[in-house]
């Protein structure tokens, strides 16, 4: 499958999931403005075969490379940044993975059993919506949600993209992150104030902003449905650095707060 192919396939799936990302873009294709995706990310746990190492080579067959890594001390999380550097119009792909080991026994032990089915291995395909897990009862889910909030968007939303995201630099009537700021508060979409609106500073090289992830219907294993958080919007502004060059990176202190706009507690925050 082509980068192109699988950008488009996974959009189709993701807009399914997070209805706000098509709604807001047709904001920005009526100021005639051209959608350019400056990043997409994935979440994962650090099971064998399933893990950041294993994603990597996943899009590694299809032309990326790594070229930064990080780590989230509080949050338990790894993550590799990589792209083409060839083909810049290609979007960044972000990879995170939970390390399990630092959850509590209980927890480990839920993760452990829902997810003892991994059978096959990774593909691109694998990433376009697939739910590879035993589904969890809704006590189990709340134990794992209480305690680590991106463990439980995996056992409920299994392998799909957690965000894309805007380019604000490829905009032409948007000259700002403040001015999509603007357009998206002017129609009413709640944003992660998490670390403050706009996560970053020009200093940093890269401002970003996001939504709140919409919410789908899970049923749970024992007949329970609830809502949870599904898939967010995000956009990003980069700026140049002292020899002139568009800063391609990520700042681990803007990526902790966005991986928030995912966590239960911001649904109260929804308009």
């Amino acid at each position: 499958m082509k980068p192109e192919d699988f950008f488009q396939a996974l959009w189709e799936q993701f807009r399914y999931v997070a209805p706000q990302a098509q709604k807001i873009q047709s904001l920005f294709l009526d100021l005639g403005e051209t959608i350019s995706n400056d990043h997409v990310a994935f979440r994962t746990f650090n099971k064998d075969g399933f893990g950041l190492d294993a994603l990597t080579v996943v899009f590694e067959n299809i032309g990326y490379q790594i070229y930064d890594s990080y780590v989230f001390p509080d949050k338990h999380i790894k993550a590799h940044a990589l792209r083409i550097a060839s083909e810049p119009e290609h979007p960044k792909i972000f990879i995170s993975e939970l390390v399990c080991e630092k959850l509590s026994d209980r927890a480990q032990a839920i993760i452990e059993g829902l997810t003892s089915k991994y059978s096959s291995k990774l593909s691109l395909e694998s990433l376009l919506g697939t739910y590879p897990f035993h589904k969890p009862t809704f006590e189990q889910y709340s134990i794992v949600a209480n305690e680590n909030e991106y463990a439980a968007w995996l056992i409920t939303m299994g392998y799909q993209a957690n965000h894309f995201t805007l380019s604000v630099n490829a905009l032409q009537s948007l000259n700002s992150i403040e001015d999509v700021i603007t357009l998206l508060d002017k129609n009413n979409y709640a944003l992660n104030t998490v670390g403050g609106l706009i996560k970053g500073d020009p200093e940093d090289l890269l401002v970003q902003v996001a939504t709140l992830a919409d919410k789908i219907n899970f049923e749970f294993s024992d007949g329970t449905k609830k809502l949870v958080p599904s898939c967010f919007y995000e956009f990003a502004q980069r700026f140049k650095d002292s020899s002139g060059i568009l800063f391609q990176g990520f700042i681990p202190a803007n990526a902790s707060a966005i991986f928030e706009s995912t966590n239960r507690n911001q649904f109260t925050k929804r308009v």
